[in-house]
């Protein structure tokens, strides 16, 4: 595999499926990200992955304890080393000057989660900021001199050149200057042959973040199949009256998708109660779907979608499968071992159709649910002509509420 670490070219035959955050850190001896809880929760071990998408170099936050190394070929990884310069960056300075840090162990994880933010190409809000730190955790209670740091750092955002950003910031001292070369490295970098999933033998994972917390001990030492690389798998088209979606789309692709958004004009409300910014721009759709946890948020909100299944096998047979029949009992799928899960498509919703999504949890944000919901219901103006409803957390399996959905279709709306 090939990446760029920072700012060198990174030549290794390591395996696949050892976390980045251990090659960073054992390997390269880049102590500043840190090792915290090792299942994605703190933001200690924030990593920031970079791109050239549609022409423009893009970066997310990515927790690389839970990352797999092969998920990183052919990508440019930034750790809080890699921002440092001279002299400090205003995001540097802001944490300084409000004193945004107590015991500093956490500290790096949040300098790279807002650097990051400054590197999108959104126009700068305070809001944005704050969302930008939501997968990072302070210890000590530091957090409001942290919420003052983010703010000191959006205001000197506010002259962004948000079509140009990259050379903006390395202007304005907020990036080192190897930052300009990298979309050239990373373009010599594609004639990489990358992992895509199509090497059967080998554990297959998505963005992890579900397999490395429960499995790490059987992916770690050995090479496994990225599905996550796979950009086959990465698309979202909306065609007549269907919407089709690539299988490692993530949450923060869906997110991001004006497309999608147009579709859900809620989305971003009721997604961002998945997970953290971190983890979002990981987890993938399918992944939470063979996950088959009860309370998986993604599969809930596409049970209500009466969303298929397209399932591939090893010998590029496809078959269908209501989403709704994929879950046999707990953690029991109707996956043969050959088939992968390729993408999921649902019928787009009218312009009478109302869709809402539900989550109960012990925190507002950052946490699984308790419980969840999502409902679909297209009406006339008078009767509910169709109903499709879904819940988690109140069964072994994610549900569909055939009864409910059945009892709801053909009611009078009062």
């Amino acid at each position: 595999m090939k990446f760029i670490l920072n700012d060198r070219i990174i030549d290794t035959d390591k395996p696949g499926g050892i976390t980045l955050l251990d090659f960073i850190r054992e390997e390269r001896h880049l102590t500043g990200t840190k090792i915290g809880c090792r299942e994605g929760d703190c933001g200690a071990c924030t990593t920031l992955v970079g791109d050239v998408i549609d022409g423009k170099l893009r970066y997310i936050s990515m927790t690389s304890c839970i990352t797999p190394l092969a998920n990183v070929n052919g990508k440019h990884v930034v750790t809080i080393e890699g921002l440092n310069m001279d002299a400090l960056s205003p995001v540097q300075e802001a944490f300084v000057e409000t004193g945004g840090t107590q015991c500093g162990f956490c500290t790096a994880g949040f300098v790279v989660s807002l650097s990051g933010y400054c590197l999108s190409h959104q126009s700068p809000t305070y809001e944005g900021g704050i969302s930008a730190i939501d997968g990072n955790i302070c210890r000590c209670t530091g957090y409001k001199s942290i919420e003052r740091a983010t703010d000191i750092v959006v205001q000197k955002l506010t002259d962004k050149d948000t079509s140009d950003v990259v050379p903006w910031l390395v202007k304005q001292k907020f990036i080192p200057a190897y930052f300009l070369e990298i979309p050239q490295k990373l373009a010599a970098l594609k004639t990489v042959k990358s992992t895509n999933g199509s090497t059967y033998e080998l554990p297959k994972v998505g963005g992890g973040t579900d397999m490395y917390v429960q499995r790490p001990d059987d992916l770690v030492l050995d090479d496994v199949s990225s599905l996550y690389t796979n950009e086959n798998l990465k698309y979202i088209s909306i065609s007549g009256n269907r919407c089709d979606i690539g299988a490692e789309v993530t949450v923060g692709n869906l997110m991001d998708s004006p497309s999608f958004n147009g579709l859900f004009p809620r989305l971003n409300k009721h997604l961002k109660l998945v997970s953290s910014t971190q983890i979002r721009n990981m987890g993938t759709l399918a992944g939470n779907f063979v996950n088959a946890s009860p309370i998986g948020d993604l599969t809930i909100y596409f049970l209500a979608l009466d969303s298929t299944l397209t399932l591939t096998s090893q010998n590029g047979h496809h078959r269908e499968l209501k989403l709704k029949d994929f879950y046999k009992g707990y953690k029991d799928i109707d996956l043969r071992a050959d088939e992968v899960v390729t993408g999921v498509y649902f019928e787009l919703p009218g312009n009478d159709t109302h869709f809402n999504f539900e989550k109960v949890s012990k925190r507002t944000y950052l946490d699984i649910a308790s419980v969840n919901s999502a409902i679909r219901l297209e009406t006339d103006g008078e009767y509910i002509n169709y109903a499709c409803v879904s819940a988690g957390g109140v069964g072994p399996t994610p549900l569909y509420l055939a009864g409910v959905s059945g009892f709801l279709t053909g009611k009078k709306l009062n």
